[in-house]
């Protein structure tokens, strides 16, 4: 009796507090929003920008479904439906978060929230002009439906961001309260607020939503689709009638009348149709190909122009990632040795013209790494047990990948790779790398395209002096789609972007849950409770100083792990567009934002 006491009387204390909290145009992660309350736009967009014209993208891949949320589509899905990149031209989420803020949120669907400090819940009170693109308004009931639906039958980490929802209910004719459970955090309430689509309950079919389908979506969004041929090109064209253009955080996005995306089997393909002026934009990775490829007559007329963008972004992490799930990467010493053994210097001098800096830390160049910084006496007992599980120089600030002379070959380098090895059970034996049964360290490096296939010959070579076999295999799209989500591979080469406000998304790609949940993040295959107790330090974290110092902490243990052999980064964003496309002078913090730009050209 008395638990149900205090049970009712928690539940009554809560929703005291959800009445009497105060509806709020914006949410921070840490601290508060930027912007003031009357605020028109958002600081990196021409808000005076004539809308019109047409903007045509590239991608290599394909796509055989609409649906982006489902685990059939995992990567298959056209681009542009949900799409951080593009915008999210046809479904959107209750609140956009700022380009130019850590982790700042403004009104979209959402109109204003209210949460309290322990955000344990929140409330979004709907815009109650936002309708969908065939007329009738977007309502509470859309929101529950969306959630349970995504809860029940999305593919993660939609479906794992809604395990966190103790209850979801109607308030009024506009609103709904969100109370959280145990799996909540302090960035719960700001995910489900960011990174989840709303979609309409009348238009949505929830005994065929797992199926793929090429049917044309009701959404929310600035766009409709136009035209469909699958996996070739899909087109997009402005809803005249689309509800949020005034509102501030729309005000100078969404600028274009069409946009295409067009698909293409290799990159290579792709920029040769941007030199035929069939694409407007490409975006560069690569600095060779950056120096050197842009010597075709529109470059020289000015009709194409290349620039660079310098974000204030951490470094995030490239490399070779080490598939755990594999017995032969299972002792963290083999895995060491593996990365010890890429001979960074001669690459990035024989092969990319020196553009490149080694990568060390999965937040270099930020203030939450921890490469070069010493675990001061609060990120130690932030740390307790879990520091003996971290390599002695990562923890003191002293860890730096090795250097070599450049030749290589260096016989330094590769004796300590050595033996890491041998402390992981592999030996030499007349040139080759075995283990005590006499069977030679072999695997296998998938790559997607020409690029990541030259990274893996010269990864392969520096094996070889070893006595370590590999093979490449470069495969179409999807393919690879097939084999990452079912992760049927030994090593493959991703990209780990990082924000300035690491959150759920580490649980995604470094959680044990999700180690064994398919179509995951979780490439590695990590399954560390040392892992999961650090990601969920940072989750936790009220103060700025507690944040960074428990990111740092996430920071050193993946450092130590050698998950990844790391790779480099450059610290520049390469894009080369036609001279019509045309985009705002200020930069933000993430850098470049393509929904901003516009077609100059149009009438």
């Amino acid at each position: 009796m008395q638990a149900l006491r205090i049970a009712v009387f928690l539940l009554f204390a809560t929703l005291c507090n959800a009445a009497a909290a105060q509806p709020l145009y914006g949410i921070a992660m840490h601290g508060e929003p930027a912007l003031p309350a009357d605020f028109k736009h958002l600081p990196y967009v021409n808000p005076d920008v004539k809308k019109g014209g047409r903007i045509s993208y590239g991608v290599v891949g394909t796509f055989d479904n609409l649906n982006p949320f489902i685990l059939k589509s995992m990567r298959t899905t056209a681009r542009g439906m949900w799409d951080p990149e593009y915008g999210n031209l046809i479904f959107e989420p209750l609140m956009v978060r700022s380009r130019d803020e850590p982790f700042t949120l403004y009104g979209l669907l959402a109109q204003t929230v209210e949460w309290d400090d322990s955000r344990s819940y929140i409330q979004f009170n709907l815009n109650p002009d936002a309708k969908w693109s065939d007329g009738p308004p977007v309502t509470p009931d859309d929101v529950i439906f969306t959630f349970q639906l995504l809860r029940d039958k999305g593919r993660v980490p939609f479906s794992s961001w809604l395990e966190t929802i103790a209850s979801i209910e109607k308030i009024g004719d506009h609103g709904v309260l969100v109370r959280f459970n145990e799996k909540g955090n302090r960035e719960t309430p700001l995910i489900i607020a960011s990174s989840l689509p709303i979609l309409p309950k009348h238009a949505t079919d929830p005994d065929s939503f797992e199926r793929t389908t090429l049917g044309t979506p009701i959404g929310s969004g600035p766009y409709r689709v136009k035209s469909v041929d699958p996996g070739q090109r899909i087109v997009f064209e402005r809803n005249p009638d689309y509800w949020g253009r005034n509102i501030p955080t729309k005000v100078g996005i969404d600028n274009y009348d069409q946009i295409a995306v067009n698909y293409f089997l290799q990159d290579t393909t792709v920029f040769e149709s941007f030199k035929k002026g069939d694409l407007d934009i490409y975006q560069d990775g690569s600095p060779a190909h950056w120096q050197k490829a842009y010597n075709f007559p529109a470059v020289g007329a000015g009709a194409v122009v290349k620039e660079t963008f310098t974000p204030k972004l951490p470094s995030g992490m490239l490399g070779f990632v080490f598939n755990t799930r594999r017995p032969i990467f299972a002792d963290k010493n083999v895995r060491k040795g593996l990365a010890l053994a890429f001979d960074f210097e001669w690459f990035n001098r024989n092969l990319a013209s020196s553009a490149y800096t080694r990568t060390e830390s999965y937040w270099q160049n930020s203030d939450l790494s921890s490469f070069g910084v010493p675990a001061d006496a609060n990120e130690l007992a932030m740390l307790g047990p879990i520091k003996d599980h971290i390599d002695a120089d990562v923890l003191d600030g002293t860890y730096k990948l090795p250097i070599s002379d450049g030749s290589g070959r260096d016989r330094k380098i590769l004796r300590k790779a050595v033996n890491f090895l041998k402390q992981g059970g592999y030996s030499i034996k007349g040139e080759r790398m075995v283990d005590s049964t006499g069977r030679q360290l072999n695997f296998e490096i998938m790559t997607q395209n020409a690029d990541q296939e030259r990274i893996a010959i010269a990864y392969r070579r520096s094996l070889a002096l070893l006595g370590i076999a590999v093979t490449i295999r470069t495969v179409d799209d999807s393919q690879y789609q097939l084999r990452t989500t079912n992760y049927d591979y030994d090593v493959i080469i991703k990209s780990y972007p990082s924000s300035l406000s690491p959150g759920i998304e580490q649980v995604g790609r470094w959680g044990s849950v999700a180690a064994k949940t398919p179509g995951s993040l979780n490439f590695a295959g990590v399954a560390d409770p040392d892992v999961d107790m650090l990601i969920d330090h940072f989750l936790t974290a009220h103060s700025a100083e507690e944040f960074r110092d428990a990111v740092r902490s996430f920071d050193r243990i993946l450092i130590s792990g050698y998950y990844v052999a790391p790779l480099y980064h450059i610290a520049q964003q390469w894009v080369a567009r036609r001279s019509h496309v045309a985009h705002p002078e200020t930069l933000p913090l993430y850098g470049y934002q393509l929904p901003a730009w516009w077609d100059a050209s149009a009438q």
